[in-house]
């Protein structure tokens, strides 16, 4: 019977490639700390006919916020910062912070953005949007963008991308709604300025090395570029069509160790690599006898949730999938399995990325699922849920 699963699970990748759905994935299912599944489907470069493998190098996007709430609270969890302080505390270019009014104003927020604001997206920054705020930031990445040739790696870097994010008006006042935004890239400068190192170095000396995550950073170097899986424009039915552009302040290739460190979506890794991540939460936040944060902060990081304020604008403009969960510390959590779109059980918390990355850990299970492509503009899909729901048939 499980084999007939697994064989199950190979045909759901095989048929999303081949009607067109996705280049290519990889899956990976652990259960107690052991590797029950590994699938392989379809291309890393349709041009060349290179199919994905084990090794293959994959843009996380989004699935990035996860380790950036780790770092996070690392330094929560030795006393350097307080959830509760304001962002102004640490980022200049957030005090004498404005709020965006209705009516067209600015206005005063009722207090400053904390750094549970930024965890819980409940901060009022925005990614983008019709509305000020959202003009504002757009406008913003698209200079980022512009500059990614100049200088060392950009023309600007992680700390005053994140102090002139602070100098854009709030979509709305802090705490008294949720949205999905910038708040991540905040939190990765905000951890620079703490601990005095480059976002990415930390993120190197205090997970990426514990955890042998040996192809996880900020860039692809040259002797690993031919594992950078190729990022594509998919619609079922027609030809995928090749995607090179750069999104959210972030080069497509990969090539070079970039100035803005992006903690909301500019790590790449390989599935192995992430699956070490994932098991070091499971585990209550060691792997190999290397303790990255301790169990009663492990708790609390994946198990936050919004308050019923928050939750109604997450129930109402969030994904229709996302029904039964909420969120906190930059990831879903399963609040209510018998209101999920999909089978899962209690307390799964995870995140996904804008090229279809995806991770769940299961603490009831004690499973991880790991799914790895690049299909522009993704995130949770289709086939992701079918994937989904026999997994946990098994």
């Amino acid at each position: 019977m499980e084999q007939e699963k697994i064989n199950r699970l190979q045909w759901i990748l095989d048929d999303a490639v081949a009607r067109g759905e996705i280049p290519g994935a990889i899956l990976m299912v652990r259960r107690e700390g052991k590797e029950t599944v590994y699938l392989e489907s379809g291309y890393a470069d349709i041009e060349a006919k290179k199919p994905v493998s084990r090794d293959s190098i994959y843009r996380l996007y989004s699935m990035s916020k996860p380790i950036t709430a780790t770092a996070v609270m690392i330094l929560v969890e030795r006393g350097l910062i307080d959830l509760a302080d304001p962002v102004c505390r640490y980022l200049p270019g957030f005090c004498g912070q404005m709020v965006a009014a209705a009516d067209g104003h600015v206005e005063k927020p009722w207090r400053d953005v904390t750094i549970q604001d930024l965890v819980n997206m409940t901060s009022g920054l925005v990614y983008d949007g019709n509305h000020l705020t959202g003009k504002q930031t757009e406008a913003l990445f698209a200079e980022v963008i512009q500059g990614l040739d100049e200088g060392e790696g950009g023309a600007y870097g992680t700390v005053e991308i994140a102090n002139r994010l602070g100098q854009i008006p709030l979509a709305f006042q802090p705490a008294r709604s949720w949205c999905y935004g910038t708040s991540a890239d905040v939190a990765g400068a905000l951890v620079e300025v703490v601990s005095g190192m480059r976002f990415g170095d930390f993120l190197e000396k205090e997970i990426f090395t514990p955890l042998e995550m040996v192809d996880t950073g900020f860039w692809v170097p040259e002797e690993k570029q031919s594992r950078l899986v190729k990022t594509y424009e998919c619609n079922e039915g027609k030809q995928s069509v090749l995607y090179t552009g750069n999104h959210l302040g972030i080069r497509n290739a990969m090539d070079r160790r970039p100035a803005f460190g992006s903690g909301g979506a500019g790590l790449v890794s390989t599935i192995d690599d992430y699956s070490h991540f994932a098991q070091m939460l499971l585990n209550g936040g060691s792997y190999k006898g290397k303790q990255i944060l301790s169990p009663a902060m492990v708790r609390f990081m994946t198990g936050h949730v919004l308050s019923a304020e928050q939750q109604e604008v997450f129930e109402r403009e969030g994904m229709a999938w996302l029904e039964g969960f909420s969120y906190g510390n930059f990831m879903r959590v399963l609040v209510n399995p018998g209101r999920s779109t999909t089978l899962g059980s209690k307390g799964e918390y995870g995140w996904d990325g804008w090229l279809g990355c995806y991770f769940a850990n299961a603490p009831q299970d004690q499973m991880t699922i790991l799914m790895m492509t690049q299909k522009k503009d993704s995130g949770t899909f289709r086939m992701t849920r079918l994937l989904r729901n026999t997994i946990y048939n098994m």
